[in-house]
């Protein structure tokens, strides 16, 4: 295995300790003063301080009405893309009940949470897909109140977002962004009622209290940098790797791009390539330090599969796969957010149109958890009834063994009790309490 290019070094730190700090007291302030901290804070970061953040049902039909009949066609378009793989999705899981043994029953059920914050981004690009992704998915599992939130972007409305966030179902949009929208659902304000999950990317502010507040609210995922893996064989084109990996640089200068590849020729085109395109590429001053600080082309010795288990070693976010049997990685690979199999596919349509979902694992999170999907939105819970007196008795005697086992007296007498109810046998530590029993 060799390394034609390794990043520069420039590793960032897993946490911003002063940017944990910001967010941290950000939080105390929302906690302790409501809807005064979130409008303060709103006014410091964004400059944005309406009468209400909350968008009436007029000014979210005049928002949509000021798009172009394309725009809003698209995002039907793409939101029935996303709520067709979200219902697959909630189709595959089943709520059941068995009778184990004779008369034990357990079952599960698969409860929709109560509400959802859906957290879209602005900034330098605002995240139209993200609207899609979180509250379509969240209304096809069942999801009753959806609050969707977006910041303003230089204090204009960001109107294709409000459209998105409307027309995949949220029942409440606000205009409000940051550390002070997220902590606003999550603990809930005057004026604003907490939900049960957020969920949606961010900037590191927006990452860091999400983290802070995992525990009072279930989130989607920690999510970090957007990253690319290709997988290429001499037979992919190196145009087409070169362009696919610079479109993933371009979400941020610490983005990685990593080219996996059995060809030498190859790999030193894609580099050639990615150097001639990138003055031109309208993104440059992302992906020009992106690939510089943390892209990577490595060519293996070993043939596919040893290109596929240096792939299964960075757990990758999106994994593309250019070669000539490309579903071979179904079976090859195990850590990755998403994989995009053969040259007519991408990760940009996984991003924004496909139907997948677009938030996904990064830094090597894929090793344990996939991405955002209906199940994220859903508590699977369980249930049992014993109807049957003998097996409620078998099981109450097994219990008392099992439980003084590990010296809990009180469940073992809570099986006691069972097997004494249905055989008739004494309880000893009870006493002349007992008779109650009968």
């Amino acid at each position: 295995m060799r390394h034609l290019k390794s990043p520069s070094g420039k590793v960032a730190p897993t946490r911003d300790h002063a940017v944990a700090n910001t967010v941290a007291s950000v939080i105390d302030d929302v906690r302790r003063h409501g809807d005064a901290a979130v409008r303060e804070y709103s006014t410091k970061f964004d400059s944005w301080t309406p009468k209400s953040f909350l968008l009436s049902p007029d000014e979210i039909r005049g928002i949509i009405d000021s798009l172009p009949t394309t725009v809003l066609d698209d995002i039907r378009t793409v939101q029935a893309n996303v709520r067709k793989f979200a219902q697959l999705q909630r189709d595959s899981v089943h709520d059941f009940e068995a009778e184990t043994e004779p008369g034990v029953f357990l079952g599960q059920k698969n409860i929709p949470v109560d509400a959802v914050g859906a957290y879209v981004p602005g900034g330098r690009y605002p995240l139209v897909a993200s609207a899609h992704m979180t509250v379509v998915t969240a209304k096809v599992a069942g999801v009753e109140r959806v609050l969707a939130s977006t910041p303003p972007i230089r204090g204009e409305i960001p109107a294709a977002t409000i459209a998105a966030m409307h027309l995949a179902g949220a029942d409440e949009i606000r205009l409000l962004g940051g550390v002070q929208a997220v902590a606003a659902m999550a603990l809930g304000t005057e004026s604003i009622r907490r939900v049960d999950v957020i969920a949606g990317p961010g900037n590191a502010y927006v990452a860091e209290a999400k983290r802070q507040l995992f525990g009072e609210v279930g989130i989607d995922l920690f999510a970090g940098p957007t990253e690319i893996l290709v997988i290429a064989d001499d037979g992919a084109d190196p145009f087409i790797v070169a362009v696919d990996l610079l479109s993933q640089a371009e979400h941020g200068p610490d983005s990685p791009a990593v080219l996996v590849t059995t060809s030498e020729r190859l790999a030193s085109r894609v580099i050639d390539l990615i150097d001639e395109l990138m003055p031109g590429l309208p993104t440059r001053d992302f992906a020009e330090p992106a690939w510089r600080d943390h892209g990577q082309v490595i060519v293996v010795d070993g043939g596919i599969e040893e290109a596929y288990a240096v792939a299964d070693s960075f757990a990758s976010e999106h994994v593309e796969v250019l070669t000539a049997d490309p579903r071979r990685a179904l079976d090859a690979m195990r850590n990755y957010g998403a994989l995009f199999l053969g040259e007519g596919t991408c990760v940009s349509y996984g991003d924004k149109v496909i139907g997948t979902n677009h938030t996904l694992p990064t830094k090597g999170s894929a090793r344990f958890t996939g991405g955002l999907w209906v199940g994220k939105f859903l508590k699977t819970v369980t249930y049992q009834e014993v109807v049957d007196p003998a097996a409620s008795a078998r099981l109450g005697e097994l219990c008392g063994r099992a439980a003084r086992v590990e010296s809990f007296e009180g469940h073992a007498r809570s099986g006691d009790v069972r097997a004494a109810l249905f055989t008739g046998a004494p309880l000893e530590w009870a006493g002349d309490l007992t008779p109650a029993l009968r």
